[in-house]
């Protein structure tokens, strides 16, 4: 279960009120779990936490859905559950809360995820033309992970460090990406993983597919394997890491040299994560050894983003973004060199900026894992 701490409700009404709104609506998703500790599913049925600027939070939630609200950590934080029967009208449901709360013609933000009909349909019941994007509140208080946090992230990083350790046992010539993938499933979870939320196999050519989809191709001797997984934990905090192996034989020596930079660009890039570097600062430590190297046209994605209760999340570490690192961001730190239709290789770990530098989440060998025959 997620532990929501009290404190996160009242730093988002006291950044509600510091900009200006009256009030901010949060549907299910990771910015509500981080709120409250509620991993609602979201549903046609509205499920809305209402952040007022004046006045005490609440949940408005189905009727069907308010015991499963009563059994998660929304009770412990004492916020009010207002249910709504299926015939009821839960947009002007929330809207009466807002006004409720001192704003006759308020001024609402709602959560970026939220869908684009829920959207549409508070703020026409709260007689709001357009509404305002609650993004920069709740990224502000997202972004710097507690210590709370960090050891759940640490949780994450050493349980699919586990799976990476077996990983050479499920890989042989022969074998589906499927197949592998399957099994890769099966020891995320087996680690100590709720939920698998990727399994990337690229072998061969698809190995030089970042976000390729695990495919029915038989996996080739003398080939690499990219294996990029990750999972959410109990405490709903995610991993996610990317290791090079290579399948039969030794690599040929074009692999080799190119595996060489990116292994060089990868570990630089850590090692140049501290406070006050700003985010395009390590990508470009990455980028420009491997662009010093010949293959900067290889390297097609950004070096990092974000990680918590969502994979994908602020900061992102990509060239344009001057948001200087502070302690407790955490992200990824991930180069990759593709030649399409051929090979490809990407190394990756979590990192977490600390008060001196970055610890990494991830332990496991960077270097090229060749598995014999």
């Amino acid at each position: 279960m997620i532990v929501c701490p009290p404190e996160r409700i009242t730093r988002a009404q006291q950044a509600v009120a510091a900009a200006g709104l009256d009030a901010m609506l949060v549907t299910p998703g990771a910015d509500l779990a981080y709120l409250t500790g509620y991993r609602a599913t979201a549903l046609e049925r509205l499920t809305c936490l209402v952040v007022a600027a004046a006045g005490d939070p609440l949940v408005v939630v189905p009727v069907l859905e308010r015991p499963a609200a009563l059994t998660s950590p929304i009770t412990a934080l004492g916020l009010e559950v207002s249910a709504w029967g299926e015939t009821d009208d839960p947009y002007a449901l929330v809207a009466g809360h807002v006004r409720a709360r001192g704003a006759t013609a308020p001024r609402i933000a709602v959560a970026d995820h939220m869908w684009t009909v829920t959207s549409q349909a508070l703020c026409a019941a709260a007689g709001v033309p357009a509404p305002e994007l609650a993004g920069p509140i709740l990224r502000e208080l997202r972004v710097r992970k507690s210590a709370q946090e960090v050891a759940a992230l640490r949780t994450a990083g050493a349980a699919i460090d586990a799976v990476h350790r077996q990983v050479p046992a499920m890989l042989r010539a022969g074998r589906t990406e499927t197949d592998v993938g399957r099994d890769i499933a099966d020891a995320i979870i087996a680690a100590g993983h709720v939920q698998v939320d990727f399994t990337i196999v690229g072998s061969g050519p698809n190995s030089a597919s970042p976000h390729h989809e695990l495919s029915d191709r038989l996996i080739g001797a003398g080939e690499p394997v990219v294996v990029d997984i990750g999972g959410t934990t109990p405490e709903g905090y995610c991993s996610d890491s990317t290791r090079t192996y290579f399948v039969g034989a030794d690599p040929d020596e074009k692999f080799s040299t190119f595996y060489a930079v990116l292994r060089q660009a990868q570990a630089a890039a850590c090692d140049a994560v501290r406070p006050g570097a700003t985010c395009e600062e390590i990508d470009a430590v990455a980028r420009d050894i491997i662009t010093t190297a010949g293959y900067g046209d290889q390297f097609i994605h950004r070096t990092g983003h974000g990680i918590g209760m969502e994979v994908h999340e602020d900061p992102y570490i990509v060239s344009g973004n001057t948001l200087p690192l502070e302690p407790g961001m955490a992200f990824s730190i991930e180069p990759g060199i593709y030649f399409a239709d051929r090979y490809g290789a990407r190394i990756e770990d979590i990192l977490v900026c600390t008060e001196t530098g970055g610890e990494r989440l991830n332990d496991t060998d960077r270097d090229l894992v060749i598995i014999p025959s």
